[in-house]
């Protein structure tokens, strides 16, 4: 049960759901409220299959291209710093220019909620994992993406509960618990590289 909690939480910080959520409603701006909540268990199903093939086959990515996983850590670790200092600072690059466009898989799947940092850190997770705990972790995975699908599909009332400023603070705090994680991320993948085990 540790496993499970402490992935689920881990994966509730990579998605960062309320950042997701205000790029959400920023591009599904003029949907209408069905479509909206059609939308939001679309993005739900594409960050499960795509987390899911990341965790289950890391380990074949890594021996196909002879990297090591500390080495990837620290790749991965300083790809996602950058994009949570983004978030922090409050930062998007998300553009609704048209809203006719089915924007589910791109830019809402990838790379806003499965950006680079979290693909990283679902590739170094399902490394060396028994399948015990790895059967624990995509059931936490599974459970991520429902409370973001849930969080998504309520969203016309978490943005009149908060407002625009009440999800950018939100979004902020996120953006620096991701960034403690990419840090934590780094060192663990520092200390493995230099100071590898007997």
């Amino acid at each position: 049960m540790h496993v499970l909690f402490s992935v689920y939480l881990k994966m509730l910080v990579l998605y960062s759901p309320f950042f997701v959520l205000s790029c959400f409603i920023s591009l599904s701006r003029g949907f209408a409220p069905r479509d909206r909540k059609h939308m939001a268990w679309r993005v739900a199903l594409a960050a499960l299959i795509a987390s899911m093939l990341l965790y289950l086959f890391g380990r074949y990515i890594f021996t196909l291209f002879g990297i090591t996983a500390d080495a990837f850590r620290i790749g991965a670790g300083s790809v996602l710093f950058i994009s949570a200092l983004g978030m922090a600072q409050g930062r998007s690059s998300v553009q609704a220019d048209n809203v006719q466009q089915d924007v589910t898989i791109v830019p809402l799947t990838i790379p806003i909620t499965v950006g680079p940092g979290t693909i990283g850190a679902l590739l170094v997770m399902g490394v060396g994992q028994p399948w015990e705990d790895k059967l624990l972790a995509m059931a936490a995975i599974f459970l991520a993406c429902l409370t973001l699908g849930v969080t998504l599909y309520l969203s016309d009332k978490i943005e009149k509960l908060l407002g625009d400023q009440g999800l950018q603070i939100v979004s902020r705090l996120m953006g620096l618990f991701v960034c403690a994680l990419a840090a934590q991320i780094i060192m663990t993948g520092v200390r493995g590289y230099f100071l590898p085990t007997p």
